[in-house]
């Protein structure tokens, strides 16, 4: 089989069971994993000049870190297991992100902890969970 899952992964330990399962099945069938963080970002603010460099800054220092802190060692386990990666980090809501990430990269699936970092959030807002079930157009596998 060909193609590839896109794995959502934060630093949680629901992101941990995702790659681990994801990584089952792309080992299984020879897919390759698309290893996916998004940092949440609005671009409903307005600001100065010097506030929008400061924050450009800002959102380029964000996505240093979580490739080096949250995607680089996902990546490393899955290549460790002979599984292809690639490791992708972006601004943005979540579940939208994810599903247009899914759709730029053809994937066959999407994976996905039950839980992430963000509780309060989900209270409110709901979850990022729910909310990529029903927007996206690949199946999603939530992992518990």
């Amino acid at each position: 089989m060909s193609g590839n899952i896109v794995v959502a992964i934060d630093a949680s330990p629901g992101s941990d069971r995702a790659i681990d399962a994801a990584m089952s099945l792309a080992g299984a069938s020879g897919v390759s994993l698309t290893l996916v963080h998004i940092i949440e970002w609005s671009p409903f603010s307005f600001h100065t000049p010097d506030e929008l460099a400061e924050r450009h800054k800002r959102r380029e220092e964000e996505l240093d870190r979580a490739k080096v802190a949250i995607l680089d060692p996902a990546a490393d386990k899955a290549r460790a297991a002979g599984i292809k990666s690639e490791a992708v980090v972006r601004h943005g809501h979540p579940a939208e992100t994810l599903a247009e990430i899914a759709k730029e990269q053809g994937a066959l699936q999407i994976f996905i902890g039950r839980k992430g970092q963000s509780t309060a959030g989900a209270l409110f807002f709901g979850s990022v969970v729910s909310s990529l079930i029903q927007i996206s157009a690949v199946p999603v596998t939530v992992v518990p």
